[in-house]
């Protein structure tokens, strides 16, 4: 078993199925379970989003909005544009702001489980 697998996959949050039409925008398995769906009375969604070890989003800029980031197990990173990555362990949150070129997920050997809101 890796590293925090078994924090990540057995959780109060779930562990969420492979979702093809993200697949494109990972380096790796990522794992998507809707929390809140956002539609025209709710404009924010939250998303349980779990990385296998190695694996991270691409580049990215999220156009319509902020982004928080919450880490609830295992070990991952975020980096924005410019700026050195930072390593994220449970209970670390990042404020993600509109425009901000962005990247996060798993460290090479560790889980990594966030809810994105």
């Amino acid at each position: 078993m890796a590293k925090n697998e078994g924090a990540v996959k057995n959780d109060v949050f779930g562990f969420g199925e492979k979702d093809p039409n993200v697949a494109k925008h990972f380096s790796g398995a990522s794992y998507l379970k809707g929390l809140v769906v956002g539609d025209n009375n709710v404009d924010v969604s939250v998303t349980n989003v779990n990385f296998e070890p190695g694996c991270h989003n691409n580049w990215h800029i999220h156009h319509n909005g902020f982004q928080i980031i919450m880490c609830t197990a295992g070990e991952g990173w975020y980096q924005e544009e410019g700026k050195p990555a930072q390593l994220l362990k449970p209970g670390d949150v990042v404020t993600i702001h509109e425009g901000a070129k962005h990247w996060h997920g798993a460290t090479k050997d560790s889980w990594f489980k966030s809810i994105g809101i």
